[in-house]
């Protein structure tokens, strides 16, 4: 739970000291580096945090779950559909602009929908895998690569601060956290009552 605590102490601390340290000078550096083709490819990295993808994806991802998982598919149904509720919340909450335009930034709904599938795949793809193989590491680092290239991709496209993505990543990371908590503990609990 970790990452919900990440979560609220960047919340917080863009609530009440509006940037992190050193978070223009980063958003500036990647905003002035980004050339019309780096913008392009990040254009199409952009479309790994989109909602209208995520969602047949998850589905998917639903369909070949293991047995156990599947089963308790309205708690991985439901991690897709809290973390952007939370993150709705969170932007009215927290009320920080982007950098381009009037619209509440923080935490990035991209980079929070990412951070949710491609955790959320990695936890239950991982469980199909042995546990404690470099095959589920690799799993792991994989996601964390792509949720890192949405984070990069909304600053490039001038849509977030680094801060927005980064607070998105952990709200996302904290909804399938709690989630796969709550299964493995009805997993066990269930194990022990036969």
């Amino acid at each position: 739970m970790g990452s919900a605590g990440v979560f609220l102490a960047l919340a917080l601390f863009v609530h009440l000291g509006g940037w992190l340290p050193g978070e223009r000078a980063l958003e500036e550096a990647v905003v002035g580096r980004a050339s019309p083709a780096v913008i392009s490819i990040f254009q199409a990295f952009n479309y790994l945090g989109d909602k209208r993808i995520l969602l047949p994806a998850t589905l998917l991802l639903l369909w070949s779950a293991p047995a156990d998982a599947r089963r308790r598919w309205w708690l991985w149904a439901g991690v897709m559909v809290a973390a952007p509720v939370l993150e709705g919340l969170g932007k009215e909450v927290i009320g920080r602009l982007r950098p381009m335009g009037n619209a509440y930034g923080f935490p990035s709904g991209h980079a929070t929908a990412a951070s949710a599938f491609f955790f959320l795949a990695a936890y239950l793809i991982g469980k199909r895998l042995d546990r404690s193989g470099s095959r589920v590491t690799l799993l792991w680092i994989a996601a964390a690569t792509l949720i890192a290239l949405v984070a990069v991709a909304r600053i490039v496209l001038q849509a977030h601060w680094p801060g927005d993505t980064l607070g998105g990543a952990a709200l996302g990371l904290a909804c399938v956290s709690l989630a796969a908590w709550y299964h493995e503990r009805s997993a066990e609990a269930s194990g022990a009552g036969t």
